[in-house]
């Protein structure tokens, strides 16, 4: 890959997007029926299943109950499939542990917990296939799972990834959201932003990578939190599709009953 450019003369990126536009999102509320909430979600190539269980009685160690809200308990994997890699990526190892704490603080904002004390409410994640922005693919698939579980939250809660394009010809870098695994590799440092947008609140920052330059910081999170509002607005469309489906197919068993 010597000598690649993340984006060519006519400003594309690898993938052909231009910097300011989004990996095509897909994704699906009400996967599976065992748990009480779940969805799916694309996000690009990077694929995340979400489940959510809860509230319920607090299990195992009552050292965890919270008496004026929720404990709310995340838990991160990877698929030994979800990279060219295959290996056997055991649970709770450092990796796993730094995004259960992650995710853990992002949800802990969002979740109104204080309507269900002494409570605890699980939410899994699964990426089976990793292809760059894996933190932001789970928040973004929990927040679908959370609402098709019926947990009320504060706001949509979602996040984007952004990086730098590195300088050509003498030109200054270029902000890029949503990256991808190969952006993510040769390009800049990631900076991934987690937002309430309708709340103009930023919940999470997270810088990876090298150094980020401190005139740099402003485009790039701009990019981010931009992300994060166009990413709230497909999130909210497929919710408001999966909800008039779901009134239909209900209307629809209730004339069949009738007759």
């Amino acid at each position: 890959m010597a000598g690649l450019q993340l984006l060519s003369e006519y400003g594309l990126r690898v993938d052909g997007r231009r910097p300011n536009e989004l990996r095509q999102i897909r994704c699906k509320l009400g996967v599976f029926d065992q748990p009480d909430g779940s969805a799916y979600l694309e996000q690009g190539n990077t694929k995340v299943l979400a489940a959510v269980y809860g509230p319920h009685e607090i299990r195992g160690n009552k050292s965890k109950t919270l008496h004026d809200r929720a404990y709310v308990n995340c838990q991160y994997s990877m698929a030994v499939f979800s990279t060219a890699e295959r290996k056997r990526r055991p649970r709770g190892d450092k990796k796993s542990q730094e995004m259960d704490m992650n995710l853990q603080q992002i949800f802990e904002t969002a979740i109104r917990s204080e309507l269900y004390p002494r409570s605890q409410i699980d939410i899994y994640l699964e990426v089976l296939q990793a292809d760059g922005g894996n933190l932001s693919a789970c928040v973004n698939a929990g927040t679908l799972a959370l609402i098709d579980a019926g947990i009320p939250l504060k706001d949509y809660v979602c996040s984007c990834t952004s990086t730098l394009a590195p300088s050509q010809g003498g030109a200054p870098p270029t902000p890029m959201v949503d990256v991808n695994h190969l952006e993510e590799t040769l390009g800049g440092p990631g900076l991934s932003v987690s937002t309430m947008t309708r709340l103009d609140s930023v919940v999470h920052l997270e810088l990876s990578g090298t150094r980020l330059h401190l005139s740099h910081i402003d485009p790039v999170a701009s990019k981010a939190t931009t992300g994060c509002a166009d990413i709230q607005a497909i999130l909210d469309k497929a919710v408001r599709g999966h909800v008039a489906q779901s009134l239909m197919a209900r209307e629809a068993s209730g004339l069949g009953a009738d007759t």
